[in-house]
């Protein structure tokens, strides 16, 4: 997994082909499914493939390789992610890495890419709508990365009331 320093978000062309590369270095014995993402971070690029288990439900998808690899170097922000897929059209996220993106990155752009022509260019918001997320246990942006005390003393996210 890669990590360069963050400036500017570089162009989806230079993320897709990270992402691609990335996809290379799956471990997809199982399905041959070799997926990469690369995520744009407020600590810099960060690559993963998924990693494949004869314990299928262990397996780890390559967007959640990437911000778990930028979480463990300090990233708490995702500003953009490009998935890359070995398929004619584009494939979006699964739900479980669509929820790890809306953790990290609730205004992140997503967009996925194929060996084809194709890009699907979307928000984390569109792909998972009325999520749950750090806002919906009164933790603002701010907190990330800040333990039970520091994050309790700051006021809780404003977010409307979801009503049953």
């Amino acid at each position: 997994m890669s990590k360069i320093t963050p400036k500017k978000c570089p162009p989806i062309g230079q993320l897709r082909l990270a992402a691609q590369n990335a996809a290379a270095l799956a471990y997809a014995p199982y399905s041959g499914f070799t997926v990469g993402a690369a995520v744009w971070t407020d600590r810099g690029l960060f690559t993963g493939a998924n990693v494949e288990n004869a314990s299928y439900g262990l397996t780890n998808c390559a967007e959640r390789t990437a911000i778990f690899a930028a979480a463990a170097a300090g990233a708490r922000r995702v500003e953009r992610v490009v998935v890359y897929t070995p398929t004619p059209s584009p494939t979006a996220p699964c739900g479980a890495c669509r929820q790890v993106i809306f953790e990290f990155g609730p205004d992140a752009e997503v967009v996925s890419c194929c060996r084809g022509e194709d890009t699907l260019e979307t928000t984390i918001d569109a792909l998972l709508p009325g999520a749950f997320g750090p806002a919906d246990l009164g933790i603002e942006p701010a907190d990330y990365g800040t333990t039970g005390k520091a994050a309790a003393a700051r006021p809780s996210a404003k977010r409307a009331k979801k009503t049953s």
